[in-house]
């Protein structure tokens, strides 16, 4: 669900308004995690490889959603994922690589953090067997 949002504010369908790769991760994270309104603001410069670094937007805003509001834990994890993916963390060399496209690291950023999330909230529940 939360990548699809986060597809469709990219692409800016669905009666989505349209918003760089940064913009679409957190805004499709928005209100189930709290984020702050701030964040909004800042993801608006973070995308086509203005990310501080020249990091990908979408691999940047979702790290701060992992690191700040879902499971630290998995900042590694999750860049290694996504490394493995789109073959580099950085945005001029994922357009060069042409392994995983802008939309696909929407899409992928995305799934990341739901899965990460879902898993964390599965661990909380109390074991009833």
């Amino acid at each position: 669900m939360h990548h699809q949002k986060a597809k469709n504010i990219f692409l800016g369908r669905d009666g989505e308004i349209r918003g760089n790769c940064a913009e679409a991760v957190l805004r499709a994270f928005k209100d189930t995690m709290g984020v702050e309104e701030n964040l909004l603001a800042l993801a608006k410069g973070h995308g086509g490889g203005r990310a501080p670094e020249g990091y990908c937007g979408a691999y940047y805003v979702a790290k701060l959603l992992i690191e700040k509001y879902c499971c630290l834990e998995k900042t590694q994890e999750f860049e290694q994922y996504f490394k493995e993916l789109a073959s580099s963390l950085k945005c001029n060399e994922i357009r060069q690589a042409r392994k995983l496209s802008c939309v696909g690291c929407v899409e992928k950023a995305a799934e990341f953090i739901a899965t990460a999330r879902t898993n964390k909230m599965r661990a909380q529940l109390p074991n009833l067997s």
